[in-house]
């Protein structure tokens, strides 16, 4: 592409020149005198002038020769300067590529971390309850057990007709019981009145020694808390009726009555509602009571 530009600006360098000739050729004024010897000089002139202009053409060619030359040097350059800008440019696209690649992946590694997580948070929640339904299984199987040998210690003694308990929770001092974040089986262990040791203060259990019509009383306690106090009474681990005090300041205590028709065996007791807790002292606010109201 160079070369064929050259040609023109060659061409018209060549006609500039030739037309120089003619016109210095036309413009020399020859004195009369010396027209025979101007006549006779005139074709070593000419050849002088062509001489020069060939010389001042060949001149010209190697300027252009010289910058043509510098030219594709240049231009090589410039190629080899864009190629390796292509590369690069090429690279630094692959490495977007790839680094968009990876921001898919960490994107995805932490959702799927965050569920992870979550699944975690599940699992420790159903550990947590598994173990403490675990405890309480393993705390009826042991209460059933106890049960069990008190039925049938209660059978070999015969019917028992006279029957009657009162007991408060603390065996002495003062305290609170709970809160715990489930139901809790309570275990009054100041006796009062066991008649007929149908009562077990170890165990927190009355079992029916003989077939008949019960009647329970229960007071629950509170003391100065945000937390309320709550208790229901059980029979068979089937909830019959509760009993609720709120008391933020001072003391307070609310009780409830009921009469249950029971058969040799069951048995009854008393729960702390999960998340409340009782208080206690020697006043005895927290008591449990039972007797035989006649049988059946």
């Amino acid at each position: 592409m160079e070369t064929t530009a050259c040609f023109p600006l060659l061409l018209l360098i060549c006609s500039l020149s030739t037309a120089q000739l003619q016109t210095e050729s036309d413009n020399d004024i020859i004195p009369q005198g010396k027209q025979t010897e101007s006549q006779g000089r005139e074709p070593t002139n000419a050849s002088h002038h062509q001489q020069t202009c060939t010389q001042d053409i060949n001149a010209v060619l190697r300027e252009m020769s010289a910058a043509l030359a510098e030219q594709r040097v240049e231009t090589r350059h410039l190629q080899t300067e864009n190629e390796a800008q292509a590369a690069k440019l090429r690279e630094l696209e692959m490495q977007k590529t790839e680094v968009d690649k990876l921001k898919q992946q960490l994107q995805a590694q932490a959702a799927k971390l965050r569920e992870l997580e979550m699944q975690k948070t599940e699992v420790d929640k159903l550990k947590q309850q598994l173990q403490a339904q675990a405890a309480e299984l393993i705390s009826v199987k042991d209460r059933t057990n106890v049960t069990e040998n008190q039925v049938e210690a209660l059978k070999r003694d015969g019917e028992v007709k006279q029957v009657a308990f009162s007991a408060s929770l603390l065996a002495s001092g003062s305290g609170y019981v709970g809160p715990f974040n489930t139901d809790t089986h309570l275990v009054f262990r100041y006796i009062i009145t066991n008649i007929g040791n149908a009562y077990n203060p170890n165990t927190g259990f009355f079992i029916a020694p003989v077939r008949g019509a019960y009647h329970f009383e229960f007071t629950v306690g509170a003391h100065g808390s945000s937390s309320a106090s709550g208790v229901a009474l059980v029979k068979n681990g089937e909830h019959m009726f509760g009993v609720w005090e709120h008391q933020p300041s001072h003391y307070g205590s609310s009780a409830k009555g009921a009469t249950l028709l029971l058969e040799v065996g069951d048995v009854v007791f008393l729960r702390l509602w999960a998340n409340t807790r009782i208080f206690d002292n020697e006043n005895h606010l927290n008591t449990f009571s039972g007797h035989l109201l006649f049988t059946m």
